[in-house]
């Protein structure tokens, strides 16, 4: 009986997405608003949450890529290079 050792390396995701990706604007764009424009929408109770700013960018991502369904949007956080950048490596569900 064979067995694989699986090996993991990490991915520098950046490096694999071109200047010019949509990707990069969505981030871009959203990394001008001021993090204190988010403060509201940040809450100190129970689980640690996903920063707005990282959600909003994915969310926007994903409605450029015509994807609207939240079980979508996590396929795609598994998924695509350049929504695993967007979220920083991070998976919230759509739960």
């Amino acid at each position: 009986m064979r067995h694989f050792a699986q090996l993991t390396l990490p991915i520098e995701t950046s490096v694999r997405i071109p200047q010019n990706d949509i990707s990069r604007y969505v981030n871009e764009i959203v990394e001008t608003i001021p993090d204190s424009k988010f403060d509201e929408f940040r809450h100190h109770r129970g689980a640690t949450s996903y920063h707005p700013k990282m959600m909003l960018k994915i969310i926007l991502y994903a409605y450029t890529q015509s994807v609207f369904s939240g079980r979508r949007i996590e396929k795609l956080l598994h998924d695509s290079i350049r929504m695993m950048w967007l979220a920083q490596d991070q998976t919230p569900s759509y739960k």
